[in-house]
């Protein structure tokens, strides 16, 4: 076995163990595509996989508005409290990192594999939630002063 099959083997098992499907999930996905030899579906991952990826969250988040579960008049009274305007503040801070993220992390690919190490410890040790690679890359990017 080669050690970059290897890796993500160890990825997905670290997704076992932390409980966390979309690490789990992928690295099982990806290691398909390699025992498959489907190695053209690479440079398309890499080139739209994180743009598709983005695609499907927003769909997930923007659900309750298509669907009526939240009206229009529940988000103009969210301009009318403090904390939804620091939700606001805050959700405009997330895009911001997100953004400074998706960047370093398409500039810098080594730094990829220690986010995922760390968000995977951080829901294993610390029962976090499997959403931060992008957001710590931003925080990342901010740390070491690239924009």
């Amino acid at each position: 076995m080669d050690m970059t099959s290897l890796l993500l083997l160890v990825f997905a098992a670290l997704g076992i163990i932390s409980s966390n499907t979309p690490v789990t999930v992928a690295m099982v996905f990806l290691l398909l595509l390699r025992v498959l030899n489907v190695n053209q579906a690479f440079p398309w991952l890499e080139k739209y996989g994180l743009t598709l990826g983005i695609i499907i969250l927003t769909i997930g988040v923007m659900a309750p508005l298509a669907s009526g579960k939240m009206s229009l008049q529940t988000i103009g009274e969210s301009f009318l409290h403090w904390k939804s305007l620091l939700a606001i503040g805050v959700g405009l801070l997330v895009a911001y990192l997100g953004g400074r993220g998706a960047t370093l992390m398409s500039t810098q690919p080594t730094v990829v594999a220690g986010l995922l190490i760390g968000t995977v410890l951080g829901v294993a040790l610390f029962k976090g939630v499997p959403v931060g690679p992008l957001i710590a890359a931003g925080i990342l990017s901010l740390l070491l002063g690239k924009s």
